[in-house]
Protein backbone atom coordinates (compact mmCIF):
# COMPACT_ATOMS: atom_id res chain seq x y z
CA UNK A 1 0.00 0.00 0.00
CA UNK A 2 1.18 3.50 -0.78
CA UNK A 3 2.49 5.07 2.43
CA UNK A 4 0.90 8.40 1.58
CA UNK A 5 -2.59 6.95 1.31
CA UNK A 6 -2.29 4.48 4.18
CA UNK A 7 0.38 5.90 6.48
CA UNK A 8 1.77 4.01 9.45
CA UNK A 9 4.09 5.19 12.20
CA UNK A 10 7.73 4.90 11.29
CA UNK A 11 9.34 6.77 14.16
CA UNK A 12 9.36 10.08 12.30
CA UNK A 13 5.87 11.09 13.38
CA UNK A 14 7.27 12.50 16.64
CA UNK A 15 9.56 14.72 14.58
CA UNK A 16 6.72 16.28 12.59
CA UNK A 17 5.89 19.87 13.41
CA UNK A 18 2.54 20.88 14.83
CA UNK A 19 1.97 22.84 11.64
CA UNK A 20 2.54 19.69 9.60
CA UNK A 21 0.15 17.67 11.76
CA UNK A 22 -2.51 20.41 11.55
CA UNK A 23 -2.03 20.68 7.78
CA UNK A 24 -2.73 16.97 7.34
CA UNK A 25 -5.50 17.03 9.94
CA UNK A 26 -7.26 19.88 8.16
CA UNK A 27 -7.42 17.82 4.97
CA UNK A 28 -8.49 14.66 6.84
CA UNK A 29 -11.25 16.51 8.67
CA UNK A 30 -12.52 18.16 5.49
CA UNK A 31 -12.54 14.84 3.62
CA UNK A 32 -14.46 13.22 6.47
CA UNK A 33 -17.01 16.07 6.43
CA UNK A 34 -17.46 15.92 2.66
CA UNK A 35 -17.84 12.14 2.77
CA UNK A 36 -20.33 12.36 5.65
CA UNK A 37 -22.41 14.97 3.85
CA UNK A 38 -22.56 12.92 0.66
CA UNK A 39 -23.13 9.54 2.32
CA UNK A 40 -25.92 10.82 4.54
CA UNK A 41 -27.72 12.92 1.95
CA UNK A 42 -27.36 15.96 4.17
CA UNK A 43 -27.46 18.42 1.32
CA UNK A 44 -27.88 18.89 -2.39
CA UNK A 45 -24.96 19.15 -4.78
CA UNK A 46 -25.68 22.86 -5.06
CA UNK A 47 -25.18 23.34 -1.32
CA UNK A 48 -22.38 20.83 -0.65
CA UNK A 49 -19.63 23.42 -0.54
CA UNK A 50 -21.49 25.77 1.79
CA UNK A 51 -22.50 22.94 4.13
CA UNK A 52 -18.93 21.62 4.24
CA UNK A 53 -17.50 25.08 4.91
CA UNK A 54 -19.98 25.58 7.76
CA UNK A 55 -18.69 22.43 9.49
CA UNK A 56 -14.97 22.87 8.82
CA UNK A 57 -14.84 26.55 9.77
CA UNK A 58 -12.72 27.54 12.76
CA UNK A 59 -15.87 28.58 14.61
CA UNK A 60 -17.50 25.16 14.07
CA UNK A 61 -14.29 23.29 14.95
CA UNK A 62 -13.95 25.31 18.16
CA UNK A 63 -17.49 24.30 19.07
CA UNK A 64 -16.59 20.68 18.27
CA UNK A 65 -13.52 20.95 20.51
CA UNK A 66 -15.76 21.73 23.48
CA UNK A 67 -17.64 18.47 22.88
CA UNK A 68 -14.48 16.43 22.29
CA UNK A 69 -12.26 17.60 25.15
CA UNK A 70 -14.07 15.60 27.86
CA UNK A 71 -13.76 12.47 25.68
CA UNK A 72 -10.02 12.74 25.01
CA UNK A 73 -7.48 10.59 26.80
CA UNK A 74 -4.41 12.15 28.40
CA UNK A 75 -2.22 11.83 25.30
CA UNK A 76 -4.91 13.14 22.95
CA UNK A 77 -5.58 16.10 25.21
CA UNK A 78 -1.86 16.92 25.36
CA UNK A 79 -1.70 16.78 21.57
CA UNK A 80 -4.79 18.97 21.23
CA UNK A 81 -3.25 21.52 23.61
CA UNK A 82 0.05 21.40 21.75
CA UNK A 83 -1.79 22.29 18.54
CA UNK A 84 -3.99 24.87 20.22
CA UNK A 85 -1.02 26.66 21.76
CA UNK A 86 1.11 26.87 18.65
CA UNK A 87 1.42 30.04 16.57
CA UNK A 88 -0.60 29.11 13.50
CA UNK A 89 -0.37 32.20 11.35
CA UNK A 90 -2.99 34.81 10.45
CA UNK A 91 -6.46 34.35 11.91
CA UNK A 92 -9.36 34.43 9.44
CA UNK A 93 -11.76 37.35 9.86
CA UNK A 94 -14.65 34.94 10.37
CA UNK A 95 -13.29 33.64 13.69
CA UNK A 96 -11.72 34.82 16.91
CA UNK A 97 -8.15 34.07 17.90
CA UNK A 98 -9.42 31.56 20.48
CA UNK A 99 -11.62 29.78 17.96
CA UNK A 100 -8.79 29.59 15.46
CA UNK A 101 -6.42 28.13 18.03
CA UNK A 102 -9.02 25.56 19.14
CA UNK A 103 -9.54 24.58 15.50
CA UNK A 104 -5.79 24.14 15.06
CA UNK A 105 -5.82 21.86 18.11
CA UNK A 106 -8.53 19.68 16.54
CA UNK A 107 -6.70 19.59 13.22
CA UNK A 108 -3.46 18.62 14.97
CA UNK A 109 -5.20 15.77 16.77
CA UNK A 110 -6.88 14.54 13.58
CA UNK A 111 -3.56 14.72 11.71
CA UNK A 112 -1.81 12.72 14.42
CA UNK A 113 -4.52 10.06 14.54
CA UNK A 114 -4.58 9.73 10.75
CA UNK A 115 -0.82 9.50 10.40
CA UNK A 116 -0.71 7.04 13.28
CA UNK A 117 -3.22 4.85 11.43
CA UNK A 118 -5.86 5.10 14.18
CA UNK A 119 -8.88 5.31 11.91
CA UNK A 120 -11.22 3.81 14.52
CA UNK A 121 -10.49 6.65 16.94
CA UNK A 122 -10.89 9.20 14.14
CA UNK A 123 -14.34 7.74 13.44
CA UNK A 124 -15.29 7.87 17.14
CA UNK A 125 -14.32 11.51 17.47
CA UNK A 126 -15.92 12.47 14.18
CA UNK A 127 -19.16 10.79 15.24
CA UNK A 128 -19.18 12.93 18.40
CA UNK A 129 -18.79 16.03 16.25
CA UNK A 130 -21.54 15.12 13.79
CA UNK A 131 -24.09 13.73 16.29
CA UNK A 132 -25.87 17.05 16.66
CA UNK A 133 -26.20 17.33 12.87
CA UNK A 134 -27.87 13.92 12.45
Amino acid sequence: MNRYLDPRPDGKLHEMSVSGLAHVGDAVFELMVRTWLCMNGKTTAKNLHNEAVAIVSAKAQASAAKRLIPELDENELALYKRGRNTHAGPVPRSSSVGEYHSATGIETLFGWLYLNGDKDRLEELFKLITEENQ
